[in-house]
């Protein structure tokens, strides 16, 4: 169905090829999964199978690429609009009318189906997705997994053969995340659609694919191969692969269920090392030993679910602490929709907040009413003492800063330099402050680039970069790992927790379950608009089968949450 032969793609000015020596093909009726590394060239290959990539991004395209016999050289995108349906990094960016209804059926009309087909398509769409709800709400009001889900519904009404998605689960809460999976199945299993998919969250989505295509580096050819095989070889990898390397199980498991059936040796030994370290407690003059995560070890009745004082102790703040925001009885009302319904939420320096639920919960609404951008409709919100929507900016940057969901309402200037220039002189920092903190963030962006130009996980990397150049008292960020990879998600870990100590407080609004085990020192769960948990990260994900992460799931009743933990302890 689809066929790479010894495919090259060199963008004007680049000093080498984005894509080199891409030589593989794609069957009909097959999930192939592209991986890799931010920044080596998937949304490259992806744009070469719909024609947006040479037709519209320019640069030169060497070698062939074919997508059910035709030549993306001389069809152009509208010419292959019937057969290949594409949905990219932003949505956004590909939505032609207001309402969820009418953007479902605007390829159909392009293709001049009938209206009966159009309507019952629409109809098959809106419950495949759980959009029917939302079937005559104005895009613009949609939360971002909502427009992602219907952005993904408006190339499937069409029926296309062929679907080419760029991190399709990326803004995507876990429940609607395994909804979206479960439909590429089924079209896949029962209707011979042909899917090739790029995604980060590799937890969510390598267990579907039939293979697995793994770009390592910039410019070097594909290695193509089964998902175990390629997940032994890869440079990025889920934590059950993780873990499964640590504990040296062959062949490494891909979901939680095969991993579950080999864990017990390793609960075992968990248990083992935690009963010494108890022991070593008990002794006179004993103190705790740092464990998972770097902080100090609870006591075991804790770990157990009993005595919660050593959470309010070392990851609460004293009640007479200073506290960097604080919002009171809160309500938020947009329309008709209730965003936010009575909601109290408190941060103080050195903390770290993960605001989680579902998609349309109100996590950015929250955040939008801390910085500013939303005004409350009942009670009252209070940054260092402020109320947000009422401080004017130049004063409200020294106390807040946001990196949006969509990273380019921050970005301006032509070139990564240009920006990093303009980020320094705003927030009165030595020049070149904002340039090191992209550098050490993600290696290898050039000076002379354009924003337009990164890929969305180097625009989220440079939108961080230019807002911690301020170094606010309090940073807020909206899906801060969408488009990052494991490995630029571990620095930017590392980065925010060397924040915390110095004392900012962090609030961020996630889907990635993974980033909150590993960094969060609270989680507050929002459902239609309310707080319905707020505490200790490992009390509220623990027992949530939704949010709880892959390594505590494989090693249940044990409350063990990232394979760092793990990895320290076994050490």
């Amino acid at each position: 169905m689809i066929r790479f032969e010894d495919v090259s793609v060199t963008y004007d000015g680049a000093a080498r090829p984005t894509l080199r020596g891409v030589d593989f093909e794609v069957p009909e009726g097959e999930l192939v999964l592209l991986v890799g590394p931010s920044g080596v060239g998937k949304s490259t290959l992806l744009g070469a199978v719909s024609g947006l990539v040479p037709h519209f991004t320019g640069g030169t395209l060497r070698g062939r690429v074919t997508v059910a016999g035709r030549d993306t050289r001389t069809h152009r995108p509208r010419e292959l609009a019937d057969v290949v349906g594409t949905v990219g990094q932003d949505p956004l960016s590909h939505f032609v009318t207001d309402t969820v209804e009418d953007e479902l059926a605007y390829g159909m009309e392009s293709l001049g189906l009938a209206p009966d087909v159009m309507r019952r398509r629409v109809e098959e769409t809106l419950d495949l997705l759980g959009l029917a709800a939302l079937r005559h709400r104005p895009i613009a009001t949609l939360s971002g997994g909502q427009q992602q889900r219907v952005a993904i519904g408006s190339v499937l009404t069409p029926h296309p053969g062929v679907l080419v998605l760029d991190e399709p689960t990326s803004a995507l809460d876990p429940a609607a995340a395994e909804e979206v999976l479960a439909v590429l199945q089924r079209l896949v299993h029962d209707l011979g659609t042909t899917v090739l998919m790029a995604e980060h969250r590799l937890e969510r989505v390598v267990q579907y694919a039939d293979r697995v295509v793994l770009l390592p580096a910039p410019g070097a050819a594909p290695l193509l191969g089964a998902p175990a095989e390629m997940m032994a070889v890869s440079p990025v990898c889920p934590p059950v692969v993780d873990l499964g390397r640590l504990a040296g199980w062959t062949p490494l498991p891909l979901t939680v269920r095969d991993a579950r059936r080999r864990a017990a040796d390793l609960r075992g030994r968990l248990a083992e090392r935690e009963a010494d370290a108890a022991r070593r407690r008990a002794e006179p003059g004993g103190r705790p030993a740092p464990a998972r995560g770097g902080h100090p070890s609870p006591p075991a009745e804790s770990a157990a679910g009993g005595d919660r004082r050593w959470f309010r102790r070392t990851r609460r703040p004293a009640p007479h602490s200073p506290r960097t925001a604080e919002v009171r009885d809160l309500s938020v009302t947009r329309g008709r929709v209730r965003a936010l319904c009575h909601v109290g939420l408190t941060v103080s320096p050195g903390e770290t907040v993960a605001l989680m639920g579902r998609n349309g919960a109100g996590k950015s609404t929250l955040l939008g009413t801390l910085v500013g951008l939303v005004a409350p409709s009942a009670g009252a919100v209070r940054v260092g003492g402020a109320a947000p929507h009422r401080t004017p900016p130049p004063e409200l940057v020294r106390r807040v800063g946001l990196v949006p969901q969509e990273p380019r309402d921050l970005l301006y200037a032509d070139t990564v330099a240009a920006e990093c220039a303009a980020a320094d002189a705003d927030a009165g920092a030595a020049p070149g402050t904002c340039r090191a903190l992209v550098a050490e963030l993600l290696p290898g962006i050039h000076d002379a680039t354009h924003p337009r130009d990164l890929s969305e996980g180097q625009r989220l990397t440079l939108a961080l970069a230019v807002v911690l150049t301020a170094r606010p008292p309090l940073l807020l960020l909206d899906e801060p790992t969408r488009g990052l990879d494991y490995a630029a998600k571990s620095r930017l870990v590392t980065l925010l927790r060397e924040l915390a100590g110095q004392g900012h407080a962090i609030v961020l609004a996630t889907h990635d379950v993974e980033l909150a085990a590993e960094l969060a020192h609270r989680v507050v769960l929002l459902a239609e608009g309310e707080v319905i948990a707020d505490g200790p990260t490992a009390d509220v994900v623990v027992s949530s089968p939704s949010f709880a992460p892959q390594v505590t799931k494989i090693l249940a009743p044990q409350r063990w949450l990232t394979v760092a933990q793990v990895r320290k302890a076994l050490s």
